[in-house]
């Protein structure tokens, strides 16, 4: 459980709605900041893209790498 410390701040209507809308069932607004600006890992990315759309990044991804291999090659041949 956290510590708590009672301080003030001020923060716009808009900002305040935002923060509100982000509160899932039982999550206090610390609960929000605390998950919203903690360090993102991989595992925060699930279910953010259907699986076509991962698949397609994925594809996009492995094409975007072997470009880079092509380019690199032609590179290296052209300074032999």
């Amino acid at each position: 459980m956290h510590r708590l410390a009672t301080k003030n701040i001020a923060i716009s209507e808009e900002a305040y709605q935002r923060l509100k809308a982000l509160k899932r069932p039982g999550e206090s607004f610390t609960d929000v900041i605390e998950r919203m600006t903690r360090s993102r890992g991989v595992l925060d990315l699930l279910g953010l893209l259907s699986k076509a759309e991962a698949e397609e990044a994925a594809e996009r991804i492995r094409e975007g790498r072997e470009q880079s291999s092509r380019r690199l090659m032609h590179t290296v041949e052209k300074l032999s």
